[in-house]
């Protein structure tokens, strides 16, 4: 086997999953290769603290993409890269295989052929983090490189830079905020899982509550979630939006995040923020923060009321104050 020249990293398509699959990134990185993130455009502020030989942007088209992963690997004279896939997807496989990047990923979505590696999936109920670093493992340990320790840290870990404290320091001041003196809420969750809305019901009445105890609400959604977020908790205070390097600091900043099983809760474990998740229609054994900063109240089944959310928010702030 030639040795290798560069592993293209093609990362998740969302941002609690880019946040997860940090540790696989961080194992890749350890080998000493050049490392190229193919990613969504949004993912190149997150990652910015990483140092990487070169960002590939993904636009979901296929073809795009793999004229894009081409041209990048021909340019840097990539004579045997690998390919890392974490999506399970047949188009991502398509792309890399067709760039020229043999690769390795799981087995799903009839794509085994086109796959120089294909793995199959382990058995048991993985979360998402240990289930894109076993992938990691294997095919790391098939192309004969470094090995990582055999299972990922407890920590995201993700590397933040002075930029990101920088824009996230700016806000806080034109708000009149500082750092550890206000909550932070992410009252909004894109999409249904199942037919089910993933947005906790009472994020109105506990932004009430928490501020006739004294303290000060505030939340940060994207522009596309302003309007939403403003109809679940009119009363918080609404800071303008941000990148996610920054938005990620804020939540270290903050004093306690508390937010649904959403990208939010993901960039908070990233960044090891102290934070409530809440869960009513999500499993937390599979797509829960991966952090030990983190109270995940709730079930698959049933969202925790709103009195034993207040009651650890409470105590939370306690602890922090």
């Amino acid at each position: 086997m030639n040795p290798v020249s560069a592993i293209y990293l093609r990362m998740p398509n969302w941002i609690g999953d880019v946040c997860m699959s940090l540790p696989s990134l961080d194992a890749v990185l350890a080998t000493g290769l050049p490392v190229v993130a193919c990613a969504r455009p949004w993912a190149r502020d997150l990652l910015a603290g990483y140092e990487l030989a070169g960002f590939i942007e993904m636009t979901g088209r296929w073809r795009e993409d793999r004229a894009a992963v081409h041209a990048f690997r021909k340019k840097a004279a990539h004579a045997h890269p690998r390919g890392l896939l974490l999506p399970d997807s047949l188009s991502s496989a398509m792309v890399f295989n067709f760039a020229g990047v043999p690769s390795a990923g799981y087995r799903d979505d009839g794509r085994s052929l086109i796959l120089r590696w294909p793995v199959p999936k382990p058995g048991g109920h993985l979360h998402a983090v240990e289930s894109w670093y076993h992938l990691t493992l294997h095919a790391l340990r098939r192309w004969g490189c470094p090995l990582p320790p055999p299972k990922p840290p407890r920590q995201l870990g993700l590397r933040l830079t002075e930029r990101h404290r920088s824009e996230a320091g700016y806000t806080l001041e034109q708000a009149g905020l500082t750092e550890g003196d206000f909550v932070l809420i992410a009252p909004t969750a894109t999409g249904l899982h199942k037919g089910r809305v993933k947005v906790w019901p009472h994020f109105d009445a506990l932004t009430r509550r928490l501020q006739q105890s004294g303290h000060t609400v505030v939340m940060c959604p994207p522009p596309a979630e302003v309007e939403a977020a403003r109809a679940n908790a009119p009363s918080a205070l609404c800071l303008p939006p941000m990148k996610l390097g920054a938005f990620a600091t804020l939540t270290q900043q903050a004093g306690l995040v508390i937010c649904n099983d959403s990208g939010v809760s993901h960039l908070a474990a990233a960044a090891d923020a102290r934070q409530i998740t809440l869960f009513g229609v999500t499993q937390r054994e599979r797509t829960g923060p991966w952090s030990t900063h983190a109270t995940c109240l709730g079930s698959a089944r049933v969202w925790p009321d709103i009195d034993e959310v207040e009651e650890h928010a409470l105590a939370m702030l306690q602890l922090e104050y």
